[in-house]
């Protein structure tokens, strides 16, 4: 069987490096789990060059990662995830069918507040944040939502999203592991129960686009996307033909 990469370059220049990653590999140090590589390594020696990590997304969730290639640009970026002037769009499968067409969700969280490790909600001690979400699909008892967050809290979409009784699917952490079969909402599906195949069978998360501010030697704005994982361009085809599209994944 053909291995599937674990990324791709999507964009590089003098200062940047933009790699699209597959689902299961860390960005960075893992203190939880060294296994199945590191994107930040992995990187370096395939560009031949030192790299400066500016963000992260989580190991399960495929998509969109930047790097700096100089201490400057690095700073630069950095304040400007802080400061919220990089504009996000993540693409979410979730389970249930939400009422809204478009949510706000402004929950305070509090990473690493548990036991557990987990992020939680917490009022008093939670920091501010916010993830704006439009409903693009529903079929069965599942949906396809747009995220865009505002802030960049760990877990951020994931906490909101199972806040708002629709948690990202195959999530094992806020919602649960069971995977995702076309059978679950295919009407008269015929196939063989014994011998079927999840559509997917790890967290349906992607970071699909980012927009990147105005730099040195930059003429404007550098929007940068990431097309949605094999597997997930598949759940999203069959549910368009079984479903109810409210718009259009961009």
């Amino acid at each position: 069987m053909k291995q599937k990469p674990l990324f791709t370059i999507i964009y590089e220049d003098e200062r940047i490096a933009v790699f699209n990653k597959a689902t299961g590999i860390a960005v960075g140090p893992d203190r939880w789990d060294e296994t199945g590589g590191r994107l930040d390594k992995l990187a370096a020696s395939f560009l031949g060059t030192r790299l400066f990590t500016v963000h992260r997304i989580d190991r399960g969730t495929s998509g969109l990662v930047v790097f700096a290639k100089d201490a400057e640009t690095h700073a630069f970026l950095s304040r400007a995830f802080e400061d919220r002037l990089v504009r996000k769009r993540y693409i979410a499968a979730v389970n249930g069918r939400p009422a809204w067409k478009e949510t706000d969700c402004d929950l305070p969280l509090v990473p690493d507040g548990n036991r557990q490790h987990l992020t939680i909600i917490d009022k008093y001690r939670g920091k501010k944040s916010l993830t704006r979400f439009r409903l693009v699909l529903s079929a069965g008892n599942y949906s396809i939502v747009e995220a865009l967050p505002e802030t960049g809290r760990t877990h951020q979409i994931r906490v909101h999203l199972a806040a708002l009784g629709h948690p990202v699917v195959c999530d094992p952490l806020y919602g649960n592991r069971k995977p995702l079969f076309l059978s679950s909402f295919k009407r008269n599906w015929r196939g063989d129960p014994f011998d079927e195949k999840p559509l997917l069978d790890r967290l349906g998360l992607h970071a699909a686009e980012l927009v990147l501010p105005e730099r040195a030697g930059l003429a404007g704005p550098l929007t940068l996307a990431a097309p949605l994982p094999r597997d997930m361009a598949a759940l999203v085809n069959q549910m368009e033909k079984e479903g109810n599209s409210f718009s259009f994944l961009p």
